[in-house]
């Protein structure tokens, strides 16, 4: 992959950048409507096709929180079309590297060394890259280090860049400000604890020791000594990305084990801690000797006691299969608003019932077998349909709470993960363990 030499790192830098992305989108729109008056034919999938390619080169060359919007917008498959969230993963571990002579900068400027001086050996060429930093190699003393290094300038453009996303992000998914707004806030709100390392540091030691006893689950060491707030270190862990892993020949009984493992993993986090790593994507995991490994807490969720009791309950069978129970516990959550009227009332509880229905599927199984790829498909008709139901666009007003984006992104990254494993999976615990929680 093609290394990059700079990032822009000033206003009017990054707004030309975007503001230039925005004017392809509309070119490409205007071509596919010129072809569809012309042609008679619809060729709204090569429009997909373009414009997605077209936006992540310019968010990837950004990174930040251009890059980050377009890495979570592509794990809510409910809300984009398909092409983009192909598009958009890319974002989450393969975004192009910078060049080695920015990181020597970046060393300079945070501990007056280059990589070297700190280490005994360290890669000239990064091992992943993403949207807030990189990875690269180092050894010192027989040890060997995962270095993550922050692009520069990231903190600094967060809110400009996501102000100046938001209309793209609106015109590209057809979405009104009210869909948008909550993506933007939290995204803006989790980016900035992502770009304090320190921080990072000392949530990744606290919960890898708070979920120490889960079995086959293992975190790597952090090296304080070594680390700032623009640099990371911790113990490099050798292993397959879950993605490569699913797609290995090894034993379908083994790979059940690694995803009840990663499921247990999450139960533990979010129904005990209430504190839960919050970026379910291949790349944050890798499976070594038959055991799980968890990488990188930049994106680490808090859901306090409260919300927790309100969220949950909706997912109760008692309360969500009726509809006056579910219209209260709907309207705990901000779902449903005293100023509906009664029609969308109507609406808003049929389209919130068949999703609550759809999440809670695996969980009222008692073992689920996520490798039934029906699932997945009533998954993204639903979505589909949600997406183009004028009648649903017709109710304004933003709703629910700013804590259910991460939990919903998170249970449906899980659920993907499961899928790419084909697991059997026994949810029966977690399910007794929330009923307990919430009741």
């Amino acid at each position: 992959m093609k290394e990059q030499t700079s990032i822009p790192k000033h206003k009017l830098g990054r707004a030309a950048s975007l503001a230039g992305a925005g004017m392809k989108v509309g070119v490409n729109y205007l071509r596919y409507k010129g072809t569809k008056a012309l042609t008679g034919r619809d060729e709204k999938d090569k429009f997909h096709e373009r414009t997605a390619a077209d936006t992540y080169k310019t968010f990837s060359k950004l990174k930040g929180g251009p890059l980050k919007l377009a890495q979570i917008l592509s794990m809510d498959k409910n809300m984009i079309p398909e092409q983009y969230s192909d598009e958009f993963s890319k974002a989450q571990y393969s975004a192009p590297p910078l060049s080695y002579p920015l990181v020597v900068r970046t060393f300079q400027r945070e501990v007056g060394k280059s990589p070297t001086d700190v280490f005994d050996t360290f890669s000239n060429k990064a091992a992943a890259g993403a949207s807030i930093g990189q990875v690269h190699k180092a050894t010192k003393d027989g040890e060997t280090y995962a270095v993550k290094v922050q692009y520069p300038g990231i903190a600094d453009s967060l809110h400009s860049d996501l102000a100046i996303v938001k209309p793209i992000a609106m015109k590209l998914f057809q979405l009104e400000a009210k869909a948008i707004d909550p993506y933007i806030q939290e995204v803006e709100s989790k980016l900035i604890e992502e770009t304090d390392y320190e921080l990072e540091l000392r949530r990744s030691v606290d919960l890898a020791e708070s979920s120490g006893d889960l079995a086959i689950t293992k975190f790597p060491k952090y090296y304080p000594e070594f680390s700032s707030e623009k640099i990371l270190t911790m113990e490099w862990v050798d292993g397959l990305q879950l993605d490569q892993y699913a797609e290995s020949d090894a034993p379908q009984e083994e790979k059940n084990k690694i995803a009840q493992a990663l499921w247990d993993f999450y139960a533990h986090q979010i129904h005990t801690l209430r504190v839960f790593h919050a970026d379910p994507h291949p790349g944050n995991f890798l499976v070594k000797d038959g055991e799980l490994w968890v990488l990188d807490f930049g994106c680490v969720k808090e859901v306090s006691d409260d919300f927790y009791q309100a969220y949950f309950r909706l997912m109760e069978p008692g309360v969500f299969q009726n509809r006056e129970k579910l219209k209260l516990a709907l309207y705990d959550v901000s779902l449903l608003l005293e100023e509906d009227d009664e029609a969308s009332v109507a609406k808003l509880l049929e389209i919130f019932q068949e999703s609550i229905s759809l999440l809670n599927k695996p969980y009222l199984a008692g073992m689920y077998d996520f490798g039934d790829e029906g699932y997945f498909e009533d998954l993204a008709a639903f979505g589909e349909r949600t997406r183009n139901d004028k009648e649903l666009q017709a109710i304004n007003s933003a709703r629910g709470k700013a804590d259910a984006l991460y939990l919903n992104r998170t249970f449906f990254g899980v659920y993907n993960l499961m899928g790419l494993l084909k697991a059997e999976v026994n949810t029966s615990k977690e399910v007794e363990h929330r009923i307990n929680k919430v009741c």
